[in-house]
């Protein structure tokens, strides 16, 4: 009875706009059906127009087992949308003058092999350091997870770089695990601590939280599945998932809506930062798809687009931010299949064209 009560509440939940004769709630209700399917993980989805939330809606189940609703409260592993998270971090302390962008990785972190000598925290934020994926060297078999800490004992033994300092862009969750540690370095605290009295706290995310098992806790929690023989099957940690700086932090859409508020004004980071953040920080081709250039923790496209994705075991999420047109589409899944960078694009584009 309480599965079945779950699914009723998706059901509802899903009608509701189509009910109420709103006609881009319909579309939106429309592209999001494969996610609303009886007994199977969903999505959260969360649309921002000129300050108010046009669309805020769960699909699907966050707990299959228990048969919980995906609501806007639920908490999402953001996966690589935490990258934007831990650049606004360091520009922080850049603002606090307690570290510089042009200072050598080797500053805070001296243990890395002498090849990351050029590296600088610049590099690092625009994924044009050439340090080695800590995918690549991890061993085959780990007992227990690997945590930023370990990222770095991964990388020491490697006196190696994918290419100077600088001259190509390669994607690097190493950088950003570093970047946490230097945050926690630089603060004097550590990197979970720092998000939340920093950043969280004052936005008023309280419930976002970078999750360290055993120290704190995820409210509300969706967990990831993956699909396996047609079925849906929990898959919601991997030997890397408590690496925070890369990919560790859980929110919901109702929180991720004040962090997008603080982006368009001062009230977390100046203007000098967000000028910083979403600037192009790289001059050679990217090599990914709708990707002209790489600021710090956000992907730019097309001159007008802010976004990034993120990938992980059971997981897969995309924020697009258009700043001119004042509009955020946010979807959050707990699914490992589809990735929702193409629906997102299909929301944005119901307002883009209704209002230019």
């Amino acid at each position: 009875m309480r599965f079945l009560a779950a699914i009723a509440a998706c059901l509802l939940l899903t009608g509701a706009g189509a009910a109420s004769g709103d006609p881009m709630q319909a579309n939106v209700d429309a592209l999001m059906r494969d996610y609303n399917r009886g007994g199977a993980p969903g999505a959260a989805v969360l649309v921002l127009h000129d300050g108010d939330a046009v669309v805020r809606r769960g699909y699907g189940l966050a707990d299959l087992e228990a048969g919980t609703p995906v609501t806007p409260a639920s908490n999402f592993r953001l996966a690589s949308l935490s990258k934007q998270f831990t650049a606004a971090a360091i520009l922080l302390l850049a603002e606090d003058g307690r570290l510089r962008l042009d200072d050598p990785v080797r500053k805070w972190l001296p243990t890395l092999p002498a090849a990351a000598e050029p590296v600088t925290l610049h590099h690092l934020l625009s994924h044009t350091s050439g340090l080695i994926d800590y995918e690549e060297v991890m061993p085959e078999a780990i007992d227990g997870q690997l945590h930023d800490a370990d990222v770095l004992a991964l990388l020491e033994p490697h006196d190696r770089l994918y290419f100077a300092p600088g001259t190509q862009y390669r994607y690097s969750n190493s950088a950003y695990a570093l970047l946490a540690l230097i945050v926690g370095k630089a603060s004097g605290s550590d990197f979970a601590t720092f998000l939340r009295e920093r950043i969280f706290l004052p936005l008023g995310m309280a419930r976002t939280v970078a999750f360290e098992d055993g120290k704190s806790t995820v409210a509300d929690r969706a967990y990831g599945y993956r699909r396996v023989d047609g079925d849906w099957t929990r898959s919601d940690q991997s030997p890397t998932s408590a690496v925070l700086g890369d990919g560790g932090i859980y929110s919901s859409i109702d929180d991720l809506a004040k962090w997008d508020a603080a982006l368009y004004d001062d009230r977390l980071l100046s203007d000098a930062s967000r000028a910083l953040a979403f600037a192009p920080q790289t001059t050679t081709p990217t090599g990914e798809d709708d990707v002209d250039a790489y600021g710090y923790g956000w992907r730019l496209h097309g001159g007008e687009t802010l976004w990034h994705s993120g990938e992980t075991t059971g997981f897969r999420n995309v924020i697009l931010r258009f700043p001119r047109q004042r509009l955020t589409v946010i979807v959050l899944s707990n699914r490992d299949h589809p990735e929702p960078y193409a629906s997102a694009r299909a929301i944005a584009d119901l307002w883009r064209e209704e209002k230019p």
